[in-house]
């Protein structure tokens, strides 16, 4: 199974290797056929402390790293 890889942006560096990512998806509603902003965090681990808050980042799938990290940090994007 391929691992997902998700875009988001930076909400907190304020962790030693680790960084919050805000994701958000957009998708029509079923009923009301209106675009709905659904967004979600996630913990990512950023082992050289190099991003800081306001980067837009992908993030990418991995093995557990501690008890709420299961995501690294893959490439920074320009956005």
């Amino acid at each position: 199974m391929p691992k997902r890889i998700l875009q988001g942006t930076v909400t907190s560096d304020k962790n030693e290797q680790t960084v919050t990512v805000l994701v958000e998806r957009r998708f029509k509603h079923p009923l009301l056929h209106k675009t709905v902003r659904k967004t979600k965090k996630y913990r990512a681990h950023d082992p050289a402390n190099q991003f800081k808050v306001g980067d837009v980042v992908r993030i990418e799938e991995c093995a557990p790293i501690s008890k709420t990290k299961r995501w690294q940090v893959v490439v920074e994007t320009t956005a």
